[in-house]
């Protein structure tokens, strides 16, 4: 079976593109022209949104941060937006996004990064279901952190930022390793974008921070015995 993937953008232009392009490759697509409306349609089925920012209405933040804090679907999102400014990418990676494509595009970028994002998925999806590390456990089916018992509530970035850590306790990360791996084919992420992640996991990791471990010059490593 065809992977299905939800358009969402009030351009009409940019929808058929999108949706000839997709389906060209491979994929079966639907279409909304509205955050609205695509919280309709939405199917089980559906494996990937690709999600415009600047709608009327309901932007694509605010549908993402329905679908997660809401819905509680992990469905991967890859916001389209011509915003490209720092705060306004954190903003999209907090609210549960898992890639940007900045507008205008290329449909051949746009291909590539729904084929990454979709490989990453799975490969998480395969991987084990509970962490223990030390005082911290990680719920990766349903996506919990806990420190010391008590649960933590992490944005969907953070989650796999620490899940990716402390999934290779004891392995050294660069910046530029954890940006292949979760932003993968993102040149507007930068080394900041990571550090203020990682700011935030070991602020919400509490009396736990000092599992995770700045190597300078190298990047970050998790230790859950330090």
């Amino acid at each position: 079976m065809n992977k299905r993937i939800l358009i969402v953008d009030d351009e009409a232009g940019i929808r058929e593109i999108l949706q000839f392009n997709l389906e060209t490759a491979g994929y079966e697509t639907d279409c909304a022209e509205s955050a609205e409306e695509a919280l309709e349609i939405l199917r089980p089925d559906h494996c990937l949104i690709l999600l415009d920012v600047m709608m009327s209405g309901m932007s694509g933040f605010q549908m993402a941060e329905v679908l997660r804090k809401e819905r509680h679907n992990e469905i991967p999102v890859i916001f389209l937006t011509a915003k490209t400014d720092q705060n306004d990418l954190l903003t999209g990676f907090s609210a549960g996004g898992d890639d940007y494509i900045p507008k205008p595009f290329s449909i051949h970028e746009v291909i590539a990064r729904v084929k990454a994002v979709l490989k990453r998925t799975a490969v998480q999806a395969a991987a084990p279901d509970i962490i223990e590390a030390g005082d911290v456990r990680i719920d990766v089916h349903n996506k919990m952190v806990y420190v010391k018992g008590e649960s933590v509530v992490f944005s969907k970035k953070e989650f796999e930022v620490l899940h990716l850590l402390a999934s290779h306790p004891g392995q050294i990360y660069s910046r530029e390793d954890i940006i292949t791996d979760l932003w993968k084919d993102a040149p507007y992420v930068l080394d900041r974008t990571v550090d203020v992640h990682i700011a935030r996991i070991r602020s919400k990791l509490g009396t736990c921070k000092n599992y995770i471990v700045n190597r300078t010059g190298y990047g970050y490593i998790f230790k859950p015995t330090v």
